[in-house]
């Protein structure tokens, strides 16, 4: 009977404020991607993507140094265009100036002191990627000294000068940066700037982030590592108690870690699920990097691209595996392959990354994984130095990475056509399923 009361009042106008107070909630998170039944859904439909790293976004959305609104309006026309709507950004670097390998202008100078021009440059981002109905995945720290992290944390929390690799060394940077999951006062201060990132309002759409429907999850940091088997658990109770943190400002996107997966674990595959089964974090993640690791060796990275391949379905299924136990989706949101012969030039030849890509955009399609962002856009970036320098175009490999290396740009045709071909494929998935759900309906 009050069902019914309830109805009649709302055919009749008579309970304006009760229908419109039952449907406030569902309103507010209209566009948000969800994770139900452990898969993503975007407005009660099945969400699946292929998405790039775009991490300097931000500094292109701003009008201070470094700043290019132009090119980045263009940057995400083309990205829209190529069915590349789900974006993984840095929401901001951390530490000084003039570093070697790392990026500038930083977000954060000083613990809770913000470059304003880089909260706008992000915000105009947001504002932006709304418009074209693109999706972020916003991530809050590094565990690599490009965009200063942890090394920055533990620098202003009083633990020396941190080491820059490319000077000092791997060895001394890693044995650097392990100490910061063991340290409140650096976790802190992440924690800390991750809460205010998620509480922002966005001066451009006059939208708190938490009503952002251009954010798809925020993520506790970039491949986040305890560096030591003795940071394990310190790794596991940080990444919880940040989670915790945005989503006390945040309830409304999903979250999750950034994290590299079992290679980003101590080679720990327990470690890395016990992390994603946590209820903060909504969805699983893993990278996936043939080079860096290993599989693909410099001098034949086109014979290695069978065994890249071999291994990537071998890694992306342990991971696979624990996610459908978790009953959460499994997000490959980073991965790449050099050029042939090491090739940094735009549209130098990609014979092998081409195949590669291939491969890899395929698991979408075909269920394996949810999503997929490759790493990363160069757009129509032109490098001027094998290593970055101040005043260079940004692109897809920061500053401690050659430029071009793992980039994607407008003159590379043949990996665009790979791409395009995948997110026409899943484009007409959607089309197919949503036709079989309105079928289905009518039946």
């Amino acid at each position: 009977m009050k069902k019914l009361i309830y109805t009649l009042a709302c055919v009749l106008g008579l309970g304006a404020i009760a229908c419109s107070t039952k449907n406030t909630k569902e309103d507010m998170t209209s566009g948000f991607v969800k994770v139900e039944n452990g898969v993503f859904t975007l407005d009660g439909k099945p969400y699946k993507y292929i998405g790039t790293n775009f991490w300097y976004g931000a500094i292109l959305g701003s009008e201070g140094r470094g700043g290019d609104r132009a090119r980045l309006l263009r940057e995400l026309d083309s990205l829209h265009a190529l069915g590349l709507d789900n974006l993984r950004i840095l929401a901001g670097g951390q530490g000084d100036r003039h570093i070697p390998s790392h990026i500038e202008p930083t977000l954060e100078t000083a613990p809770g002191v913000y470059n304003d021009t880089i909260l706008a440059g992000l915000d105009f981002l947001l504002s932006e990627m709304e418009k074209r109905g693109m999706k972020g995945v916003i991530y809050l720290n590094n565990a690599w000294e490009w965009s200063g992290g942890y090394g920055s944390y533990l620098e202003w929390a009083g633990r020396g000068k941190a080491p820059v690799p490319s000077v000092d060394g791997w060895p001394a940077y890693n044995d650097y940066v392990k100490a910061f999951v063991m340290d409140t006062v650096a976790r802190r201060m992440a924690t800390d700037h991750a809460r205010f990132m998620a509480g922002r309002t966005n001066r451009y759409t006059g939208k708190p982030y938490k009503d952002s429907p251009a954010i798809m999850s925020w993520q506790v940091a970039n491949e986040p590592r305890s560096f030591s088997d003795e940071g394990k658990p310190y790794l596991k109770s940080w990444i919880q108690e940040t989670a915790r943190a945005i989503k006390e400002v945040d309830p409304n996107h999903l979250v999750s870690t950034g994290s590299e997966g079992k290679h980003g674990c101590e080679q720990d595959l327990e470690l890395w699920a016990d992390i994603h089964a946590m209820p903060e974090i909504d969805y699983a993640i893993a990278h996936l990097w043939p080079y860096n690791w290993g599989w693909a060796n410099p001098d034949s990275l086109k014979q290695d691209v069978g065994v890249s391949c071999e291994k990537a379905k071998e890694y992306i299924g342990l991971h696979a595996a624990k996610a459908k136990q978790m009953k959460k989706p499994l997000v490959i949101e980073e991965f790449g392959y050099p050029r042939d012969n090491m090739g940094l030039e735009p549209g130098s030849p990609t014979e092998a990354r081409d195949a590669f890509y291939d491969y890899m955009c395929g698991l979408v399609a075909d269920g394996t994984i949810s999503g997929l962002n490759f790493w990363g856009w160069g757009g129509e970036a032109k490098p001027k130095h094998a290593v970055w320098e101040p005043g260079d175009d940004y692109t897809g490999d920061p500053a401690q990475e050659d430029q071009g290396l793992n980039s994607i740009f407008q003159a590379d045709k043949s990996t665009l056509n790979v791409i395009k071909k995948h997110t026409a494929n899943l484009k007409n998935e959607k089309t197919t399923d949503n036709y079989r759900s309105g079928a289905n309906l009518h039946r």
